[in-house]
């Protein structure tokens, strides 16, 4: 399949929520938030908008992948800077592709030009580890209230660019979605009807 990747244009917007709303629509939850979640992040300070790619196949927006700022902060209050990946969106018609793959392995390439240190993000295992993904625990990093499980995972960007860093991981607020905010904005899309689905069971 011909897929270009590139970065987002301002034109891009309004289609890249819609995909990413159809990609992530009764996956996690009945309905989703991944598609407000794009919205909101473009304005937020935390957002690398260098590393805000959409794949193109026939002149459509079908995949999308987002970076933001996050910090790692051990018990001496030192912070860290790294990266959060998320949210990456395929259209249902167009996953199972390699479309995602390019995506991530572009957006990672980019990252270690730009010299961050290190990606995390909150995922699927057996998808993020083809990557070089690793649980988290292996470099002593914990959520910001102290967890660790396997979805929970780091890729180091450069060999040892994480010795020395180890404490808790805090993502940027705007990932806090707001229900009310979410209802406002599901407005401005076609009305579609929200499902109790085995995917969400599978992610309680």
């Amino acid at each position: 399949m011909d897929v270009k990747i590139r970065l987002e244009r301002e034109e891009d917007f309004k289609e890249t929520e819609i995909l990413t709303r159809e990609s992530f629509w009764d996956v996690y939850r009945p309905g989703c938030v991944e598609h407000f979640l794009v919205h909101k992040l473009r304005a937020d300070s935390s957002f690398v908008k260098e590393l805000d790619f959409v794949a193109i196949h026939n002149n459509r927006v079908v995949g999308n992948i987002m970076f933001s700022r996050a910090k790692i902060i051990d018990e001496q209050k030192n912070e860290y800077e790294v990266l959060t990946l998320a949210p990456v969106s395929v259209l249902p018609e167009f996953q199972r592709k390699g479309i995602g793959s390019k995506l991530i392995l572009h957006g990672i390439a980019q990252a270690k030009k730009m010299n961050f240190k290190a990606i995390i993000l909150f995922g699927s295992p057996e998808y993020y580890h083809r990557f070089g993904f690793v649980n988290a625990e292996k470099y002593n990093i914990k959520t910001s209230d102290g967890q660790n499980f396997d979805a929970f995972m780091v890729l180091e960007l450069c060999k040892g660019s994480l010795k020395g860093v180890e404490g808790r991981y805090f993502e940027s607020p705007v990932f806090k979605i707001d229900k009310q905010e979410l209802d406002e904005f599901e407005k401005e899309f076609p009305y579609k009807e929200k499902h109790i689905t085995p995917t969400q069971l599978s992610h309680e």
